[in-house]
């Protein structure tokens, strides 16, 4: 059975804490969208929990948690969430963590040119009010083809990989320093940067589709977690004061389902 918990608001309406009491039922609990701008808190007997990345359903040992293919991933924060998480004696591993492989990867320069323009426009009331965690950027850049995936970490020795890489490196520092006049993107250090990530997920990363496909094959209990509510949707949100993504959850039936 698929169910999704949604706000329909601007968000903040504890859909953390509803995904936490769903998940006892759950066997999968997906985040379909959005970053690390997410703020899911869940209070338990055994503390506080502020999720960013992770899905709500983390905290259920038995549940597989999804960081779907919709998402643009902070690699670096994850890491610290997980890092966290696991300080607090929740259990995450390859087994019940999943990250897409077609998921984005928000880079460091994401974040950075985040800061850059909302000090921009700040300087004439114009700001957006930005979480400045690169979310509007990874996205931008996925939608021209300017950024890596999650699975290109599995293969970030070869060739082609790497000529991407340093194609996107090349069209980010025609920005940084001609439009904000700052330093250069290293294509040597985001490089070193996508090995330590690879290092780190390799494990994690998989085809996360055919999982949910087989799952709900197999009449698997699937949740699905939104990040922020209806009134932020970059689609049917109160434009242009909006989020990158799309918070509301609708799909069509894929052409293999039919018939």
């Amino acid at each position: 059975m698929l169910k999704a918990v949604v706000g329909i608001n601007w968000g903040d309406e504890g859909k953390g804490r509803i995904v936490d009491l769903m998940s006892a039922k759950a066997n999968y609990v997906v985040r379909y969208q959005g970053g690390n701008n997410a703020g899911h808190t869940v209070v338990t007997q055994e503390g506080k929990y502020v999720l960013n990345l992770l899905p709500s359903g983390i905290l259920h040992p038995d549940v597989v948690c999804v960081l779907g293919n919709g998402m643009v991933i902070d690699l670096d924060h994850l890491r610290h969430e997980i890092s966290i998480m696991q300080q607090m004696n929740v259990k995450i591993t390859p087994d019940n963590l999943k990250i897409s492989d077609k998921a984005t990867i928000c880079m460091p320069m994401h974040v950075r040119q985040d800061v850059l323009e909302e000090e921009r426009l700040s300087q004439s009331g114009s700001a957006y009010g930005s979480t400045r965690r690169g979310i509007a950027y990874a996205y931008g850049d996925k939608y021209m083809k300017k950024t890596l995936r999650i699975g290109d970490l599995l293969n970030i020795d070869q060739p082609s990989v790497r000529h991407r890489l340093s194609v996107i490196v090349e069209s980010k520092n025609l920005i940084l320093e001609n439009i904000y006049h700052q330093p250069p993107v290293s294509y040597d250090e985001l490089l070193e940067w996508c090995k330590t990530q690879a290092h780190m997920f390799k494990d994690y990363i998989c085809d996360t589709s055919a999982l949910l496909r087989n799952a709900a094959k197999d009449k698997k209990n699937i949740l699905f977690e939104a990040q922020l509510g209806a009134l932020r949707d970059i689609d049917y949100g109160i434009y242009p004061y909006t989020s990158s993504s799309n918070c509301l959850l609708y799909t069509s039936p894929s052409p293999r389902d039919r018939g």
